[in-house]
């Protein structure tokens, strides 16, 4: 016996004096082993995954050939006592690989999961329900009629045939989606009509395919197949779904966004999706389903809630594709002993599974989007792409292999399958996608998108909204709410006020102290009024009360948002925010939108909440970036209110600027241009051009001749260390507005 057999064969468990297990630790030259399996799998699986990347093939190609290079195909053939010692035929050694194999198989599953649009397939639900329907159901009829009359010999257990059949069946329905997907990204058609539904239609598909596989895997573990365990299994994963998709959602989305709050990160967020999938999966394994159902449905649900931190999905997508689904593929690789497919009888069974693999699933997608009203090119486009196999068929052999559904040829022939029709996507799909053409409102919505990717206001999904006064949020939070109906925004609402100065102990609970209590209350519920615009989660409202409350508020605006909302009254004095207000513009981490009402006069009691509707904004512009998001802004909120807006661009007359000889040219190509991006938003536009010596007294001057609602700027912070400070004639249209004024400061 090999002296590595003999350190993993040792008890691993030594019996004490009184009686009790003393657990022994993993044997010296085991943790050696495994350490030496993984480095040379890693690296091989690398270096040929990037290979294949230089040959616009998926990576997942190399990672796979890395495992047939490294197992008794090729070093086992070259040299066969070096491939023993780092892959000994021992099961214990090969237990430890198969727990990070498997790792890799959960990770790969929950990052497919994070990526699996819902809302995707709902769009395109009725097409692709019905390209995945004949996708599944003629490759599911050639599969199992297929292993129903394979003969016995190459059957792990003659006596399941029909588990064998169900599995070859499953194996031969599904396709894989990350491949899918990264092969449209490669070729820039993910985005097209087209694209799309390739994607929901092989979304719909896997979803159907992990269903099965479980039923499947479930009937394997019972050891029988009879109506009561055909009946378990399905119920199982059908009510394990069910569940999942509709109770599930709200309390994923809820533990998520509680951890997010009370621990906040990317690193808190990452554990937590982590632990939840593993803890999904070990539930669906304890009932007889398979483990990779539980992991794909907590990716779905943890892709799908609205505090879900889209680093998290980074993290764990570079964990997998660097380190365990490399390892994972080149482990499954080493299993393939290509020597079984050189038997004339094996290659001949390979090829006639790969051969009704191919064309039984292109039929069937084929079929089905004729049903869709798709052209003969969209058709074949679409079976081409959902040919491909990749990692959902690796996944689906492994399981079959450690199931003992199958043997290790026919594991061999899945697993080149999966490789050939991975390598037979790109240019298939490449050659058939060339020949579909663009219609005009595909042309038109890919623009729309393609303008909302560059958008400042299209990528804010949450908000912090500040208030000193309980009297001066109506506005901010209305306008918040009105964007989050473009757009889904979580908002959170802090009523700031310095605390109250200390007071001797024995008037510690005076009415002083419950007034400023009863103050804080009323304030919050002055506050979630107008936030009842807002159109998705409920906001969050918090008290901050400190001798600092400025300190608070911008520990609380580093948790992740994308812009910062202050309400301010003025007052007709000298200082523009205050000195609290102030600070947390120059310091905020994010953009500030800045909402100032005129200044009321003293008899003026505020009313408790008003609606607002703004009928006419007025947007000026000097064709810079942050007038751009200015426009922008104006642009949503009034696409949401029916309002128009008017974009106006002043030239200063008497200035040194160039191109002061064609003032009026510049200014029309500039609000033109913008007019432009605004009607893209959904916006009624007016533009105007004007000349004068005092642009800050124009823009008032037109607000109050026009009956404008709502003034819209965009400026920059200026360097001036006591107080917030854009510059004097953004200051002069603040304090001399008589309608509400919004300035966006993108820094």
């Amino acid at each position: 016996m090999s002296s590595s057999a003999f350190l993993l064969t040792e008890p691993a468990a030594l019996v004490a004096a009184d009686g009790e297990a003393v657990l022994r630790s993993l044997g010296h030259h085991a943790v050696f082993l495994l350490l030496l399996q993984l480095a040379v799998l890693l690296a091989t699986a690398r270096l040929l995954g990037e290979i294949m990347r230089k040959l616009k093939q998926p990576a997942v190609i190399g990672e796979l050939a890395a495992g047939v290079l490294l197992g008794p195909s090729v070093l086992g053939a070259l040299a066969p006592e070096l491939q023993h010692y780092v892959f000994p035929r021992d099961q214990h050694q090969a237990d430890l690989l198969s727990v990070v194999s498997w790792l890799g198989v959960l990770f790969l599953i929950i990052v497919t999961g994070l990526e699996t649009d819902i809302g995707l397939i709902k769009r395109r639900g009725k097409s692709a329900l019905l390209i995945s329907s004949c996708g599944i159901s003629i490759p599911l009829m050639a599969g199992a009629t297929f292993g129903w009359f394979l003969p016995d010999i190459y059957l792990a257990a003659p006596d399941k045939r029909l588990v064998f059949a169900l599995f070859m069946a499953v194996s031969m329905s599904i396709c894989a989606v990350p491949v899918i997907a990264k092969v449209l990204m490669d070729l820039k058609l993910i985005r097209r009509d087209i694209g799309q539904l390739i994607l929901a239609s092989a979304m719909t598909d896997d979803t159907v395919g992990w269903i099965l596989l479980a039923v499947v895997a479930g009937l394997a573990t019972a050891g029988k197949v009879d109506p009561l365990s055909v009946a378990e299994a399905v119920g199982g994963a059908l009510v394990f779904l069910g569940v999942m998709l509709t109770v599930g959602v709200p309390i994923v989305a809820r533990i998520i966004s509680g951890v997010d709050k009370r621990i906040g990160g990317v690193n808190a967020q990452t554990s937590l999706v982590i632990a939840l999938a593993l803890g999904a999966a070990a539930l669906t394994h304890q009932m007889g389903i398979e483990a990779v159902l539980g992991a794909f449905a907590i990716g779905i649900l943890a892709g799908q809630a609205p505090r879900f931190r889209r680093e998290v999905g980074h993290t764990l997508e570079v964990v997998t594709a660097a380190f365990l689904a490399p390892i994972f593929f080149a482990s499954a690789g080493v299993k393939v002993d290509l020597a079984r497919l050189a038997n004339p009888d094996v290659a001949l069974v390979g090829l006639a599974v790969l051969g009704l693999a191919c064309a039984c699933k292109i039929t069937g997608v084929y079929v089905g989007a004729a049903f869709a009203g798709l052209s003969h090119w969209e058709r074949l486009a679409m079976g081409f792409g959902m040919n491909a196999r990749g990692a959902m068929e690796i996944v689906v052999a492994t399981v079959g292999l450690g199931l003992g559904i199958l043997t290790i040829e026919l594991y061999s022939i899945i697993v080149m399958v999966a490789i050939v029709t991975s390598m037979m996507a790109p240019p298939m799909l490449r050659w058939a996608l060339s020949r579909v053409k663009m219609g005009e409102s595909e042309a038109k919505r890919l623009e729309a998108e393609a303008i909302a990717a560059s958008s400042f206001v299209r990528q804010i999904r949450r908000v912090l909204l500040v208030s000193r006064h309980a009297h001066s949020v109506d506005l901010p939070a209305q306008i918040v709410g009105y964007l989050s109906h473009e757009q889904p925004i979580e908002a959170t609402a802090v009523y700031a006020r310095p605390q109250a100065v200390r007071t001797p102990w024995w008037r510690f609970l005076s009415r002083r102290v419950r007034r400023y209590g009863a103050v804080g209350s009323r304030a919050l519920e002055r506050i979630a009024r107008p936030l009842r615009l807002l159109k998705g989660s409920r906001p969050e409202l918090k008290i901050v009360s400190d001798a600092d409350p400025a300190e608070q508020v911008l520990a609380e605006a580093q948790r992740d948002y994308e812009l910062l909302v202050l309400g301010e009254v003025h007052r007709g004095t000298e200082s523009l925010f205050g000195p609290m207000a102030d600070r947390i513009i120059h310091k905020a981490p994010c953009p500030a939108l800045i909402v100032r009402e005129p200044a009321r006069r003293s008899s003026d009691r505020p009313k408790l909440y008003r609606v607002w509707t703004p009928k006419k904004i007025l947007v000026p512009t000097v064709g810079t970036e942050y007038s751009k998001n200015a426009v922008e802004l104006a642009a949503v909120l009034a696409a949401s209110t029916k309002a128009e807006v008017t974009i106006v661009h002043i030239s200063r007359t008497g200035s040194n600027d160039v191109d002061t000889a064609r003032p009026q040219e510049i200014g029309a190509q500039i609000v033109a241009r913008e007019a432009e991006r605004a009607k893209k938003f959904g916006a009624s536009v007016e533009t105007v051009v004007l000349e004068g010596a005092r642009p800050e007294e124009d823009i008032v001057r037109l607000a109050e001749q026009g009956s404008f609602d709502l003034i819209v700027l965009g400026s920059s912070l200026r360097a001036v260390a006591a107080r917030a400070f854009f510059g004097h004639r953004v200051e002069s249209v603040l304090k001399n507005a008589s309608c509400p004024v919004v300035l966006l400061s993108a820094g």
